[in-house]
């Protein structure tokens, strides 16, 4: 019992220590797809957009590798190697729905999620916030069926 809860809790800690490094990533490809710096418009600007957004695509990451763990059935390096190929994969999908949303719609998506334009004259989020933020979540959901 020793030596699984050991071999088990190890296995915990690699797809936990990958499971950060994805959402970290997750988290750098907001901060370059929008302007400013992001930690900074969220915890002191209180930007509600920004805030939609990275928790929209942090969400959509936890998903993916979710459940790349839970379907993997080989050994921990290659349920590993898949966690990060499909996590890395789902940010990529991602990324690409942002920039196709960007090119279809007029003006900069990112300056309206994250800036003045993201917000209303009563202070509420653009609508382009949800959108992203749903295409983000809708992305997920996408890649995380097509693990099996």
């Amino acid at each position: 019992m020793l030596n699984d809860i050991v071999e088990e809790g190890g296995a915990a800690l690699a797809y936990g220590g990958v499971g950060v490094a994805l959402l970290a990533l997750g988290f750098l490809v907001v901060e370059i797809t929008t302007p400013g710096r992001l930690g900074h418009q969220i915890w002191t600007e209180g930007n509600r957009g920004a805030a939609l957004i990275l928790a929209a695509k942090l969400a959509g990451v936890g998903a993916i590798v979710t459940t790349a763990i839970v379907t993997s059935e080989d050994g921990l390096a290659d349920g590993l190697v898949g966690t990060v190929a499909y996590g890395v994969l789902g940010i990529i999908v991602m990324t690409l729905a942002f920039y196709l949303l960007d090119l279809l719609t007029p003006g900069s998506l990112g300056a309206t999620v994250v800036g003045n334009e993201g917000e209303s004259a009563s202070g509420q989020m653009a609508p382009a916030c949800w959108v992203v933020a749903v295409t983000d979540l809708a992305i997920a959901a996408i890649v995380a069926a097509a693990i099996s």
